[in-house]
């Protein structure tokens, strides 16, 4: 296994709102309502949180956010703020065409939306969707590839052709636990969906993990506590608790995907409780 190290920036590509059942399935409202306050139309408040790693040849870029391909409609529905990678990416002053690579938890519209662009016909495209990054190999679980293209989910509009179809031809395929690039290992974390993956790296002073929906803010610390939209809750649950263990075990920090307000976390043990943890904020340097 490789020790190379990783200059990490965490950014934030858009906030939405989801609903708060849907959010915390099983857990009834008046206890997840403590945990994430909800608006008049039951929606909680969620943020885009992405990954810049960068070795001095490399720029690598972990999840991708929702995108800017919405109608109004949409963007009503969800509470999107018109917001993107892009954006996050230009306020350090990275363009789309610098990112090497792309790598996804999993290929849900708001992790994996912004893999694709509205062509701009004063660019030279051809019309319809292009590529959001087109110098980048993107990395996915071939599980997760293989289940988006066929649309098996719990949900009929998140695997969208208009994220996946474009980019096909730039789609690295991973099975199973792997180092893609060193210093940046994946491993499966299912439950979520079946092919879903987290990712891990280390920097100079500390060691990483992007567990994708697995444990998406801190209010989902709760072994129970799992989306209504999972594909095997009890195997999310399993998934989450040996997340957090390793965690603890090794030291690592995780940078929650959908936190709206402390993405970066370490996690410590309940005393006295083998399988109960909390996530403390860290304060975020970029």
């Amino acid at each position: 296994m490789s020790t190379t190290q990783w200059n990490t920036r965490i950014l934030q590509a858009g906030s939405f709102r989801l609903d708060g059942g849907g959010m915390f399935g099983i857990i009834p409202q008046a206890i997840w309502r403590k945990w994430s306050k909800p608006d008049p139309e039951n929606r909680i408040g969620l943020q885009c949180n992405l990954v810049l790693l960068e070795d001095g040849e490399h720029r690598v870029l972990v999840e991708c956010g929702y995108g800017e391909k919405w109608s109004e409609k949409d963007r009503g529905i969800f509470a999107m703020e018109k917001r993107t990678a892009v954006d996050a990416l230009e306020e350090i002053g990275v363009a789309p065409g610098e990112i090497t690579h792309v790598i996804l938890t999993h290929l849900h519209f708001d992790h994996a939306g912004a893999l694709t662009r509205w062509s701009d016909p004063a660019a030279g495209d051809d019309g319809g969707f292009v590529s959001g990054f087109p110098q980048a190999q993107i990395m996915v679980q071939k599980q997760e590839w293989d289940d988006a293209r066929s649309n098996r989910s719990t949900m009929t509009k998140t695997y969208l052709a208009s994220h996946l179809q474009p980019i096909a031809e730039q789609i690295t395929l991973l099975e199973g636990a792997c180092e893609p690039l060193p210093g940046i290992q994946v491993g499966p974390m299912p439950g979520h969906t079946w092919g879903q993956q987290c990712v891990s790296w280390s920097d100079t002073d500390r060691r990483f993990i992007f567990p994708g929906d697995v444990c998406p803010t801190r209010a989902h610390v709760h072994p129970s506590a799992s989306m209504a939209y999972d594909v095997e809750p009890w195997t999310n649950m399993n998934s989450k608790i040996s997340l957090l263990k390793r965690c603890r075990d090794e030291g690592r920090s995780m940078v929650l995907g959908h936190d709206p307000d402390q993405p970066l976390v370490d996690v410590t043990a309940v005393e006295g409780r083998s399988e109960s943890f909390t996530l403390e904020p860290v304060l975020v340097k970029n």
